[in-house]
């Protein structure tokens, strides 16, 4: 009977323990990077010690928090608690949630691990498991975009609005997800502060701040995206109590919220009437071709600046280059840039400079160049043209055949004289040198016996060095010399900069009592230095003013001082030191 009893009782505690529950439960799977996800950790039993997971990816907004309840229906109990987190992704992809834990009876359960998957920023309605109920509706972002419809090389802008309720309050924001802009040749236009303006939204109105400006010109043609800006916003929100004095209490709260992504549809620039040299310039242009001078003396040079000025994109296409004829030397060109980007597109001039040299005497032109462009106005492709530039060079060498001005030289072996240089020698008379052999002359049998002679010298200068390396004390003292040396040069640098120049002085007369007295930093003692210098024969007046010296260093890093006090001080140790070094046996 005792063994039937045992056995019963071991089932029902079997029984007991197969049906502790415990479980996770999300309130969905997939969600935007901008929205909420709740998640409870549910259990059947009063289990202790419960183990949050680490929430890897996510951001805690609120939680935990904790509910139980016991029922009792026909006779039968019923028992629940839930532990519940609030959270918030920080980046986009397969995110795991980890086991938690609880114990329960001297055993551990867990529960199993849940995978969430967080995908682009949406707009969606409001979750109605989100606490923050009041803050939906009451902060947008919003990205306000000029044109979605633009050609290729068009500037458009992006300006990205926080709109917020008279009610709420916005203390802080932080960047979850930066707008890519791929495709596009961006400039971010920089906002110096933020300043809260008042506008309609929504047909209401709202308090909003400009938070970015960007400037875009979309590389090619087709449907670009702009990914979305994302922002976790701290809120403060009203709430329905009073404080004792009948002021609203303000809650703190969080929010993120996201301009969502944008689809740009870019047009192709029209192929009809497109000219072969068009470069990719887009906007409303002049064009200029402008020589420094046109009239030359021999030796002299002048510069031709090729020049656009206007609005458009400035800096995305080549300017025209200018062909001139063999007899000038044309230079790579110089380019500059004054363009400025406002929120309506660049605006300013761009320009290459050619220096030109002449090589010969005589009226060399330089053709017409032409710039084309594609006008927005118009929607047309428009060419402008310079006009012809002819180079008058006034003096200096002739060209003998026409040949050489116009480029072509048909006969190679003919040289034309150029005052500043002399004739070619077309012909050479080589003639043999006397040259003795090396082996037997003075120079062989020195470097013979060089080794020999030098065998001698080699030891006698090792042995000095093993006697030097063998001076343990002599090198100290060499040493410590040479450390004060350099630390009072050191010193002397950083006349200018209070704290280095005394913590350099102080090392460079700690070593110079290191050299003179031989003795060790443990042993500089104020007592002890006195007691040293005075065995050595030191004057006492100097020994007072080099340990007041010595210890004024340590004060004067901290304390007020001009640079004359500086200067006094650096003076005043060179003097000791130098007294020190003569009087010291």
């Amino acid at each position: 009977m005792k063994k039937f009893i045992a056995v019963l009782v071991l089932m029902v505690c079997n029984l007991l323990s197969a049906q502790v529950q415990f479980e996770a439960r999300v309130s969905k799977a997939t969600l935007g990077i901008n929205e909420r996800l709740r998640i409870d950790f549910m259990m059947n039993v009063d289990g202790d010690n419960f183990v949050q997971p680490s929430f890897e990816g996510f951001r805690i907004i609120a939680g935990p928090s904790q509910q139980v309840s016991q029922s009792w229906v026909n006779g039968r109990s019923s028992f629940e608690k839930i532990y519940s987190y609030f959270l918030l992704p920080n980046q986009k992809g397969t995110l795991v949630i980890k086991q938690a834990a609880i114990e329960y009876n001297g055993q551990i359960y867990k529960t199993a691990p849940i995978k969430i998957n967080v995908t682009a920023a949406t707009e969606q309605p409001r979750d109605p498991n989100d606490t923050s109920v009041s803050a939906d509706d009451n902060i947008y972002l919003v990205a306000d975009i000029s044109k979605t419809n633009p050609y290729v090389n068009e500037s458009i802008t992006v300006v990205y609005k926080m709109y917020f309720s008279y009610n709420i309050g916005v203390t802080n924001s932080n960047e979850v997800s930066k707008p890519k802009y791929n495709d596009f040749w961006s400039q971010n236009i920089d906002i110096k502060r933020f300043v809260v303006e008042e506008g309609m939204f929504k047909g209401e109105k709202y308090r909003f701040i400009v938070l970015k400006k960007i400037v875009l010109y979309p590389q090619k043609s087709g449907k670009l995206v702009i990914e979305p800006l994302s922002l976790d916003i701290d809120v403060q929100l009203p709430s329905n109590r009073r404080d004792m004095f009948g002021r609203m209490v303000v809650t703190e709260g969080s929010k993120r919220v996201s301009a969502g992504a944008k689809t740009i549809n870019v047009k192709a620039l029209p192929e009809a009437g497109k000219p072969e040299d068009f470069s990719g310039a887009v906007g409303n242009f002049d064009f200029k071709v402008t020589p420094t001078k046109t009239n030359l003396k021999n030796g002299e040079s002048l510069d031709l600046v090729v020049s656009v000025t206007g609005k458009g994109n400035l800096k995305l296409f080549s300017l025209p280059k200018p062909i001139a004829p063999n007899a000038l030397e044309m230079y790579e060109a110089v380019h500059s840039e004054q363009v400025n980007t406002p929120l309506s597109g660049m605006t300013g001039k761009i320009s290459d400079s050619y220096t030109i040299v002449p090589q010969y005497k005589g009226n060399y032109p330089i053709k017409p160049l032409k710039f084309t462009y594609f006008d927005l106005g118009s929607k047309t492709y428009k060419t402008l043209s310079s006009q012809e530039i002819m180079i008058n060079v006034l003096d200096g060498p002739s060209p003998t055949d026409a040949t050489v001005a116009s480029g072509t030289d048909t006969n190679k072996n003919k040289i034309d004289k150029v005052e500043q240089f002399k004739f070619i020698k077309l012909k050479s008379n080589l003639l043999t040198m006397n040259k003795k052999d090396f082996f037997g002359s003075n120079l062989f049998y020195g470097l013979f016996f060089f080794p020999f002679l030098m065998l001698p010298l080699i030891v006698l200068f090792k042995k000095k060095k093993e006697a030097i390396d063998g001076d343990i004390t002599g090198n100290r003292i060499r040493m410590n010399n040479r450390l004060a040396k350099k630390y009072l040069s050191e010193a002397k640098k950083q006349i200018n900069n209070k704290e280095l120049f005394y913590i350099a002085l102080e090392k460079a007369m700690h070593n110079f009592l290191k050299a003179k007295l031989r003795i060790e930093t443990s042993e500089m003692s104020k007592d002890n230095i006195q007691e040293l210098l005075l065995s050595r024969n030191a004057n006492p007046e100097a020994v007072t003013d080099f340990i007041a010296l010595t210890e004024n260093c340590e004060i004067a890093r901290y304390a007020p001082s001009s640079s004359v006090t500086i200067q006094k001080d650096f003076d005043k140790a060179v003097v000791i030191i130098s007294d020190l070094e003569k009087q010291i046996a």
